[in-house]
């Protein structure tokens, strides 16, 4: 049963209040992440979260009615706290190209951390092998991004970009972007050196604004 204190043997009792059975969704999301991310999507169970949080499997499925479910639930959490941060960093740009800009550093900031790529590197690599899984990554790509699109969209408007398909330019923009997180992540000194970070950027920023401005 769900509660919101664990009884003397570990097991959940008794009807939660809304605050603890809130809490309860976010530890049924935290451990899945944690699990798919150690062990992959396809080697992982509903069965074996629910043994790592110490809950019984009918306190998932009352919640998620099976594994997709439940790492949709997953990434649309990930992506909406994505989505907010990339809107926040591009909110504080004094003009639209400096918003763009924003936004893109925030881009790395998040996309940097060793903790964020395991799971996302552990879900592209299945989904190569998965049509299914492929289709709903590329799916969730365009929905993490579209803040993204969005500030090259107002970009080019402005007339700070050339004009054109503010998909294909953010792809652009992407690509470079995704060479900083290469660097970080699979580099030998720390995770998160901000003076690396910002160097790596501002290299990748000055080419696509050369580029496409």
């Amino acid at each position: 049963m769900e509660a919101g204190a664990r009884k003397p043997g570990g097991k959940l009792g008794g009807r939660p209040t809304r605050e603890q059975a809130a809490a309860i969704d976010a530890q049924v999301l935290d451990g899945a992440r944690s699990v798919f991310c150690r062990k992959g999507v396809a080697n992982s169970s509903v069965e074996e979260i629910a043994l790592e949080l110490g809950v019984s499997k009918h306190t998932i499925y009352r919640r998620y009615p099976n594994k997709a479910a439940l790492l949709d639930a997953v990434v649309a959490r990930d992506i909406g706290r994505f989505r907010q941060a990339l809107s926040s960093a591009a909110a504080e740009g004094t003009g639209p190209l400096d918003a763009l800009r924003r936004a893109a550093l925030r881009y790395v900031e998040i996309g940097s951390s060793r903790d964020y790529a395991a799971f996302y590197l552990s879900v592209s690599a299945e989904a190569a092998l998965s049509p299914t899984l492929r289709a709903r990554l590329a799916a969730w790509s365009g929905e993490a991004l579209a803040p993204l699109v969005e500030a090259v969209a107002s970009a080019q408007a402005a007339g700070a970009l050339r004009p054109g398909d503010p998909a294909g330019a953010c792809g652009i923009l992407v690509d470079l972007l995704e060479g900083v997180n290469n660097r970080i992540r699979l580099g030998d000194g720390p995770p998160a050196d901000p003076s690396l970070l910002q160097r790596l950027f501002d290299e990748r920023w000055t080419v696509f604004t050369a580029a496409l401005g």
